[in-house]
């Protein structure tokens, strides 16, 4: 548990270094347009990886004996029937179905294993993270084709203070980060679906309070 509220207070503390990093850099700095297409904003949208502490579904088709659910052990590794100690973190869910279905294919005759992640403890990296002038600001586990509207209903949209026609979407580290202006008025406020863009794993967004 020590381990996890440190973990939690390193998370904010970089939250908090990324947000007076961008406020000092971005200032009066106009900024370009978000990418409008995952195939633009990244080569390829990364799959979520399993990490410490995720809890999974794990079902093994025509086998209910051998289907469980799991939560994945602070050293990576999880503990299915049949199965002892097989390294999940870091996989995807499906490279662990594939992995499972090699094991368990000396007790069962074709086995088919589907793995689904139900809660997620991800790291940060896996993270998309919201501060600033939202009801809610979060970090919340990346997934496959999130998008900025994505997000910002699981934070529950704008405070009354926000500027979000202001807000700046920061993605990539050191030397590579990149920031970008999202229209969050517009598509929020509007229902303009022109200003939705995807996000990536890492990204972070900021929301500025309104001077007015």
């Amino acid at each position: 548990m020590n381990k996890l509220v440190e973990l939690t207070r390193v998370g904010i503390a970089g939250a908090a270094a990324i947000l007076l990093a961008a406020c000092s850099s971005i200032g009066g700095e106009k900024l370009a347009a978000a990418p409008t297409t995952a195939a633009s904003a990244a080569e390829a949208s990364p799959d979520y990886l399993i990490g410490p502490l995720d809890e999974l579904e794990i079902f093994v088709w025509r086998a209910p004996e051998l289907s469980t659910n799991v939560t994945v052990r602070p050293d990576g590794r999880i503990s299915t029937p049949l199965v002892e100690d097989m390294v999940a973190s870091g996989k995807t869910p499906s490279q662990l179905s594939r992995d499972l279905e090699e094991s368990l294919r000396q007790y069962v005759k074709a086995p088919e294993v589907t793995v689904i992640v139900s809660n997620f403890s991800s790291t940060f990296d896996q993270q998309v993270r919201v501060l600033g002038e939202a009801q809610q600001p979060i970090a919340l586990p990346y997934q496959a084709g999130m998008t900025v509207l994505d997000v910002m209903v699981a934070v529950g949209g704008l405070t009354e203070f926000a500027a979000g026609n202001r807000a700046v979407l920061i993605r990539g580290k050191g030397a590579e980060r990149e920031s970008y202006r999202v229209r969050l008025d517009d598509l929020l406020r509007k229902g303009n679906i022109s200003a939705n863009v995807p996000v990536l794993p890492g990204d972070v967004i900021l929301v500025p309070e309104s001077a007015f």
